[in-house]
């Protein structure tokens, strides 16, 4: 069967052979006779699956042994209103780094539980690099500081956390598992599946328990990390499809090779785009300096904005899924998730190249 290539945002690609065993697995999970849409989250066969992934999530990421591993539903999204209901205990504020759209909807939805600063933004430069972070503007009395690790819309990404002396939470929604990250410089990682490890339906969120104390008055009980974290995130029936999925592609990162391996692959990925879109004497433009360029999405501009809408077309005509830019931000976009092939990605290049010769 041929499959178009997918440089979706998100829902993104998944590994064919995850596919092909979700597909033999369908009607029949770990031996059950049913599907595992079918099965109760409390069953052995579930639980056990459960707790398999856990450990293959701690493995991978290297979680320290007294973090939670919470599976949640809602998504970032969620996490946004989430976390400052949780963390907000002991003073209503909070430090964002604004380095583009989703770090600043994050702030937006903290705001309606206390008060947020921004310590540091590249907003003036439009968003085309990390901030400079001075460690003295973090206010020692806030309850956190936030960042995003890689912003899909604007194509910018950390190399390395900010140094913070107050709990450091991290929006890793579309970085986790693609990239190596140190889970115990943070107190809380957040990541919704759909990106690089999964499909929609599951949130992972690592927690240092540390951090935790009485969530604000109004918080309802499933939205309690502590209360999640006691009921092992099935206070309430789950998602079970997306977890039974994202357990699988743990497996998957894990025969891969593991995160090490992922990230070199994903460099060399995300090389042969940038090669392309700098080799195209102003063609292709993207913002972003090269030091802080994403692996994960790469955005760009053709300088003939009446070109972009064909550029889709016939992208889509050859096979080439997912490529139109972010509502926000307009233009052209490749999100080259784990799944992602290198192959995918060479040809995707070499469709550059031939579409700039032809249009140029």
């Amino acid at each position: 069967m041929s499959r178009p290539f997918n440089f979706s945002a998100g829902p993104s690609a998944l590994p064919i052979d995850v596919l092909l065993q979700v597909r033999d697995e369908l009607l029949d999970f770990a031996g059950t006779g049913v599907s595992v849409m079918e099965i109760s989250h409390r069953s052995q066969p579930f639980m056990d699956f459960a707790h398999a992934t856990d450990a293959a999530v701690r493995r991978v990421l290297a979680v320290p042994s007294d973090y939670h591993v919470l599976l949640l539903q809602g998504g970032s999204y969620l996490q946004f209103s989430q976390i400052p209901m949780n963390l907000f205990h002991k003073t209503n504020t909070a430090d964002y780094i604004h380095t583009g759209l989703w770090s600043e909807q994050a702030a937006n939805a903290a705001r309606q539980y206390g008060i947020v600063r921004t310590i540091a933004s590249s907003h003036e430069t439009g968003f085309d690099r990390v901030p400079e972070i001075n460690e003295s503007h973090i206010n020692l009395d806030a309850a956190y500081l936030h960042y995003t690790e890689n912003e899909t819309a604007q194509g910018l990404q950390f190399s390395k956390p900010p140094i913070s002396s107050i709990p450091l939470v991290c929006d890793a929604c579309s970085s986790l598992m693609s990239k190596p990250i140190d889970i115990a410089a943070h107190d809380l990682v957040y990541a919704s599946a759909q990106k690089n490890m999964g499909i929609a339906g599951v949130t992972l969120v690592l927690l240092n328990p540390a951090i935790l104390d009485k969530p604000l008055a109004a918080t309802p009980q499933a939205l309690d990390f502590s209360i999640q974290a006691k009921k092992q995130s099935l206070l309430n029936t789950p998602s079970t499809f997306s977890w039974y999925v994202m357990g699988l592609m743990m497996e998957w990162i894990e025969r891969t090779g593991g995160i090490e391996v992922l990230h070199e692959i994903n460099k060399k990925k995300s090389r042969h785009l940038y090669n392309v879109i700098d080799g195209s004497n102003g063609f292709y433009i993207n913002h972003v300096l090269p030091d802080y360029r994403s692996i994960n999405n790469v955005p760009f501009h053709i300088s003939e904005r009446n070109l972009e809408d064909l550029f889709v077309r016939e992208a889509q005509e050859n096979g080439f899924h997912g490529l139109k830019g972010h509502q926000s931000t307009g233009g052209l976009r490749a999100s080259i998730y784990n799944a992602v092939t290198l192959d995918a990605v060479q040809e995707l290049a070499l469709f550059m190249r031939e579409f700039a010769r032809t249009h140029g």
